[in-house]
């Protein structure tokens, strides 16, 4: 099998790429600034397995002198910033890391023989709020600068392919979620509330809606974009099944027998927050042959049984956000 380079490894959606690459047989090194999670949080690694923990921003030439001794003929862009309302605290940072960090390596790559294609996993903000789902072909209208970041980085890389032929494909994927998912995301934090008794903050009331993605069918996608994913063109991944989020915690509270009014609280909404993002992905389905394999309701039994299992460890692990500059 190829060799595959993953950035941001230590990502929810990263681990879970890790996960299914492994289990298929590539050869993978993964990048990420943060240290290797709990295993809780993903399959064991085999020996084979390489890791390299480096940043974007401060270690350029370690991440190229590594990418360089393994060659890949591969590679996944899950690493950044993340983060929608944090993003106007200190928007730099995003385009620091989003963008200027990823341009440097970019330019770096582009020489690199070895490189056959290049998977940039981005987001549907960069189309700004989307009440009905829409097309690859919908024009960029970010909002935040957390979707600025993104729309940039995208745009930056299809014009190198047009100009140097960079093999890049570019995913855009609705909201993940699943077992090993970070404890301040809206399923295992809804979970966690839950079980414990603690105040979920449902900013807004929580009627934005979103479409929600398995981590294993993200794992799929990226794969089939690797596999059959033309240079140059955009996917979107998404199941055509939408949710408020306020729909989110009452499906958590249905399947664990605990009243909605219990575990959610009203909060004030979140800066900057798009409505909707909502994404047509019969593109995927008719050119890379994906289709979502797990239901919304059966993954968040999953979850729940993942948050079950490891109740007692993630007591003592931060519930909150931590933001890393």
């Amino acid at each position: 099998m190829a060799r595959l380079a993953v950035l941001g490894a230590n990502s929810f959606a990263g681990s879970g790429l890790v996960d299914e690459s492994l289990r298929r047989g590539y050869e993978v090194l993964g990048i990420s600034r943060s240290p290797e999670a709990p295993e809780l949080f993903h399959a064991p690694r085999p020996a084979g397995y390489r890791f390299l923990r480096a940043d974007l921003n401060q270690d350029q030439e370690a991440i190229q002198r590594s990418l360089d001794e393994f060659a890949p003929e591969e590679i996944v862009d899950l690493a950044g910033q993340g983060m929608v309302a944090e993003s106007w605290s200190r928007p730099e940072q995003w385009y620091r890391t989003n963008l200027v960090a990823k341009v440097v390596l970019h330019e770096f790559l582009r020489t690199r023989p070895w490189l056959r294609r290049y998977v940039r996993v981005s987001t549907p903000e960069v189309y700004g709020s989307t009440p009905e789902p829409v097309t690859e072909e919908r024009p960029y209208a970010p909002s935040t600068p957390y979707a600025v970041s993104h729309a940039a980085a995208d745009m930056s890389l299809l014009a190198y392919q047009r100009h140097y032929g960079f093999p890049v494909v570019v995913g855009r994927f609705a909201n993940f979620f699943g077992p090993g998912q970070q404890l301040y995301r809206i399923v295992p934090r809804t979970i966690l509330a839950a079980l414990t008794g603690r105040k979920l903050p449902l900013h807004g009331g929580g009627t934005s809606v979103r479409a929600f993605v398995h981590v294993r069918d993200v794992a799929a996608g990226i794969l089939a974009a690797l596999e059959r994913g033309q240079p140059g063109e955009v996917y979107h991944f998404s199941p055509d099944e939408f949710h408020t989020i306020r729909q989110v915690v009452e499906t958590v509270c249905e399947e664990l027998g605990v009243p909605f009014e219990q575990v959610a609280e009203v909060a004030p909404e979140r800066p900057g927050k798009d409505h909707a993002y909502l994404m047509n992905s019969d593109k995927a389905r008719a050119a890379l042959g994906w289709a979502p394999s797990i239901s919304f309701r059966e993954g968040i039994r999953e979850t729940i049984r993942w948050v079950r299992e490891h109740l007692d460890a993630m007591r003592a692990l931060p519930w909150e956000y931590e933001h890393k500059p």
